[in-house]
């Protein structure tokens, strides 16, 4: 079992940045970031593993995902209202990196941390 702690969340204003971690209490190969905003679906944001990490369209360019052992980084600049969200950690990549990050498919997550950007 692994338990995953996020932190960093907060509000901003658009165009602002945030950095938001995650530390696990034990290593796992592949972590990820995962957001919910009121209404919609769970999404993937970024992904790591031992290769290149993976991006949803939406965060390219604006976001970085970067990990340190068991603690995994989530860089987020130019924030946009859109990003509004309950950010989630999650670890243990159940299939590639980048099938994982599409369909969710992680083992343990984490209960979350709010970024709220205004305009």
């Amino acid at each position: 079992q692994v338990h995953l702690v996020e932190s960093g969340g907060g509000s901003v204003q658009a165009g602002g940045s945030l950095k938001l971690s995650c530390s696990a209490s034990g290593y796992t190969d592949c972590m990820g970031w995962f957001r919910q905003a009121p209404g919609k679906e769970r999404e993937g944001v970024a992904a790591i593993g031992y290769s290149n990490p993976v991006y949803a369209d939406s965060v390219k360019g604006r976001f970085t995902i970067s990990r340190a052992r068991t603690t995994v980084y989530l860089q987020m600049n130019s924030l946009k209202p859109e990003d509004t969200a309950m950010y989630y950690c999650a670890a243990d990549c159940r299939e590639s990196v980048s099938w994982s990050l599409a369909r969710l498919s992680f083992g343990y997550w984490g209960q979350g941390t709010q970024v709220t950007v205004s305009t």
